[in-house]
């Protein structure tokens, strides 16, 4: 590691500081997400939600591996295009936009900031030609169609919930609380093995552009960095965002929370 660090210009350095604050934010924002359901139905306390969330987060990345880092570091743009530079502007536009959603307490997206940052920064540095279509497309399609899935199968798994445990008393709810902890692993094991190899794909790219490793393989530091950040981030928790997820939309029972989560796990 120290090898590598003497190797580092002033520039990557800035670049990797600035991929692990937007993984840090991410963490802080996108906990909202996975916490508001638990915490709204009374399942578990604040803390203890965000620790079982924070957990998942961090060993995510070792156990399902590092596909998507692959994918943000192959198959958004075109290698030619990209510089430290590029990198530089993408986060620190995405980092721009998760501080003032989370700011004025909205929901929103880390992935789609980063994507849209990189894209426009590689389209004003090398023209719209340097963007990959095919892995565009891809990643396009996930972010537009998961909502409408999510939807579909949120609302056909909650019928089915229901149909179940028909003629049941309110002791149920006892059962959904504690099944949240299953539900709530799943969804945080999910988003943690999303979204922080998206920066572990950034901080590669940086390293290869800049000459530090020969090739695009993702490096055991940056997957320690990028998956300790985003736990970080989570545990401190987005309480503005927490807030608004868990009762600014509807009233949430524990048979709500542990259905959502596990649907979005899916």
């Amino acid at each position: 590691m120290l090898s590598i660090l003497s190797m580092m210009s002033p520039v990557l350095i800035v670049m990797i500081l600035l991929a692990v604050i937007f993984d840090f934010l991410n963490g802080v924002h996108d906990s909202s997400n996975i916490v508001a359901t638990m915490i709204a139905s009374r399942a578990f306390s604040p803390r203890t939600a965000l620790g079982i969330t924070a957990i998942s987060h961090f060993i995510a990345p070792f156990i399902f591996g590092i596909a998507v880092a692959t994918t943000i570091g192959h198959e958004v743009v075109s290698a030619e295009a990209i510089t430290l530079n590029v990198l530089i502007a993408a986060l620190a536009s995405a980092i721009i936009w998760n501080l003032l959603t989370w700011a004025l307490g909205i929901p929103s997206s880390s992935s789609h900031a980063l994507i849209g940052g990189m894209i426009g920064a590689v389209s004003i540095s090398a023209g719209s030609g340097a963007i990959e279509l095919h892995g565009m497309e891809k990643i396009l399609i996930a972010l537009f169609v998961s909502p409408i899935i999510g939807l579909f199968l949120g609302y056909f798994f909650t019928k089915l919930v229901f149909f179940l445990v028909r003629g049941a008393t309110p002791k149920i709810n006892g059962f959904f609380r504690r099944s949240q902890i299953v539900s709530a692993i799943a969804l945080s094991l999910s988003h943690g093995t999303n979204d922080a190899q998206k920066t572990m794909g950034l901080i590669t790219l940086g390293l290869v552009v800049s000459g530090v490793i020969p090739d695009f393989k993702v490096p055991l530091w940056v997957i320690t960095i990028s998956a300790a950040a985003i736990a970080l981030g989570t545990a401190l928790g987005g309480w503005k965002l927490i807030k608004t997820l868990g009762s600014k939309f509807y009233k949430i029972r524990p048979v709500h929370g542990f259905s959502s989560q596990l649907t979005s796990a899916v």
